[in-house]
């Protein structure tokens, strides 16, 4: 399996490359060049791990051996703490809650980190190379990434948070880890900020090349890749291939609504997928009519959320163009450019007959997350409920998983807001409030960020 950039001009790449460069040159994003078919019915009753390699493996080429993917799949999921490592849960006669926060930082992030971690590891260690992995967190990616990659031989890895907006749980989930190839920045502006300062990085091809830099944000397809297989075991589980399914997923980098859309490529019978935003609501508001535009992003309850630009949909973008690299890139840079997406009408109606946009603000996401739990008993943190108003906002009788992407107690405040309880840590991590940080605040300006990375890559020379 080779990957093309949807810009066009970047070298194409087998997954080893994809994995360790993350960002194409060209400033693309990969993408596989074919999309592979999966075999649904040889896929039912396979536990997770074994079914998360079978489908990786096509995009994995030869570049791993299919034992040595099946062991790293195992060893991955086995930090779960869930035997199903992401169960079903009934809510409604039709509606359904995938859980998918049962790994080891409570977030959905976790279920693609555990295995990116050890995917980087056999990588390099066959290369025989060292990066620095640099990335942008609105709250869950950072902690998952960290989990994934603390005390690895061959990976350093730094994390750009924006300061004071995440949740006190996301934050120390980060900070609290005190391992020599660990650091964490807290930026001085919001998540896209981060953001825009990791893909500048990027840009900027000698300081890239220097330090060995590489991505574990979802701009690194193999992070989509490894998010696939929640959806295909969801789908299987309710019946696939013989009945539809359809999905509700919380988005803000539009990169876990895009694997399940993967999903859909290689076979699984979808019949729709809801984009459940919070206040900040561009993918909505580009669904709804066509106005893909920035906005100043707005601190919410559902931090993971606060997100003004979704990087991811340039995926979506290049399929929905018939895959022409040099009309992306146009639209993209004109995008970039003047903050207004100049969609073409007909690849907008093509997105509309798979995605539908919904909008829930903070006094909403309240309502829901104590309606749930009045009716069903269930707690459903912020990220979740959203995406579950969502679900609910569509009836029918396809059955519709709403995405449940982080545990209540990671979002203490607004759960005990909405119900009046705070929900408890798990056990291993009761004792988070008590440790010790370690960040350190910066100025929202490249050149403080790249000399921070740079300081910190070249202690090891």
């Amino acid at each position: 399996m080779n990957y093309i950039s949807t810009r066009g001009t970047a070298q194409p790449r087998d997954f080893a490359g994809v994995l360790l460069a993350g960002l194409a040159e060209d400033g693309g994003l990969f993408m596989p060049e074919t999309w592979p078919q999966a075999d649904l019915h040889a896929l039912r009753g396979l536990p997770y791990a074994e079914l998360a390699a079978a489908l990786i493996q096509p995009f994995v080429g030869d570049t791993i051996a299919a034992p040595t993917l099946r062991r790293l799949c195992a060893e991955a999921y086995a930090t779960f703490r869930h035997p199903a490592v992401v169960p079903l849960v009934q809510l409604d006669t039709n509606l359904w809650s995938l859980e998918l926060f049962h790994g080891p930082t409570l977030a959905f992030k976790d279920v693609a980190m555990q295995l990116l971690g050890r995917l980087f590891d056999h990588v390099l260690t066959e290369r025989n190379q060292r990066i620095t992995i640099v990335g942008a967190t609105s709250g869950d990616t950072g902690s998952a990434a960290i989990e994934a990659c603390k005390n690895r031989a061959r990976v350093d890895i730094v994390i750009l948070h924006p300061k004071g907006r995440t949740s006190e749980v996301q934050r120390r989930q980060m900070t609290t880890v005190d391992a020599p190839n660990v650091r964490n920045i807290a930026i001085d502006g919001n998540f896209d900020d981060c953001q825009d300062l990791v893909k500048a990085m990027f840009a900027d091809e000698a300081f890239r090349t220097e330090i060995h830099l590489s991505a574990v944000n979802s701009i690194n397809w193999a992070r989509i890749a490894a998010q696939i297989p929640y959806y295909v075991a969801a789908a299987l589980a309710l019946g696939a291939p013989a009945r539809e399914v359809a999905f509700s997923v919380p988005t803000g980098n539009f990169g876990n609504v895009l694997a399940a859309w993967a999903a859909s490529r290689m076979g699984v019978p979808i019949a729709g997928l809801t984009v459940a935003s919070n206040r900040n609501d561009i993918l909505t508001r580009f669904l709804a009519a066509n106005d893909m535009s920035v906005r100043g992003v707005e601190p919410s309850l559902s931090p993971s959320m606060d997100i003004g630009v979704s990087s991811n949909f340039e995926r979506l973008l290049f399929e929905l163009l018939d895959r022409d690299p040099i009309l992306t890139a146009s639209i993209m840079q004109g995008f970039r450019a003047t903050g207004r997406m100049a969609t073409p009408h007909e690849a907008w109606q093509r997105a509309k007959t798979m995605f539908h946009g919904f909008r829930l603000d903070d006094a909403g996401t309240i309502a829901e997350i104590r309606r749930i739990a009045a009716e069903t008993g269930y707690l459903a943190d912020p990220h979740t409920a959203i995406g579950i108003a969502a679900a609910r906002a569509r009836p029918g009788t396809t059955p519709i998983i709403a995405a449940a992407t982080a545990h209540p107690a990671k979002f203490p405040d607004a759960m005990e807001q909405a119900t009046g309880a705070r929900p408890a840590l798990p056990p291993h991590l009761a004792d988070l409030y008590e440790r010790a940080e370690h960040f350190t605040e910066s100025p929202n300006t490249l050149a403080h960020i790249q000399a921070e990375v740079r300081a910190f890559a070249a202690r090891n020379t």
